[in-house]
């Protein structure tokens, strides 16, 4: 059995064709956008009110789980931020 090359076998994978309709395309570009769009302001609010909770739970003299709010809530900003381009990525 002869041995194939990494070359050989990427030549052999089938690279389909795009068969979207230009109007389908656009429309779901649009409601991609918005989507980024709202996932951004929604990290950002989160952000904002996540830091006003801990000002305020500081100036009460409270301790408070706000670090892991903060993780939780930079952990969506970093998803939303990288989720077009990995599936760019991994479908271009």
């Amino acid at each position: 059995m002869a041995s194939l090359l990494p070359t050989e076998l990427a030549a052999a994978v089938p690279q389909p064709k795009s068969n979207a309709p230009a109007s389908l395309t656009k429309k779901v570009d649009t409601v991609l956008g918005i989507a980024a769009w709202a996932g951004t302001a929604a990290g950002v609010a989160g952000v904002l009110i996540t830091g006003a909770m801990m000002a305020i739970s500081l100036k009460r003299g409270e301790s408070s789980e706000h670090m892991g709010r903060l993780g939780m809530v930079l952990g969506g900003c970093v998803l939303v931020a990288t989720a077009g381009p990995l599936v760019s990525f991994v479908f271009a």
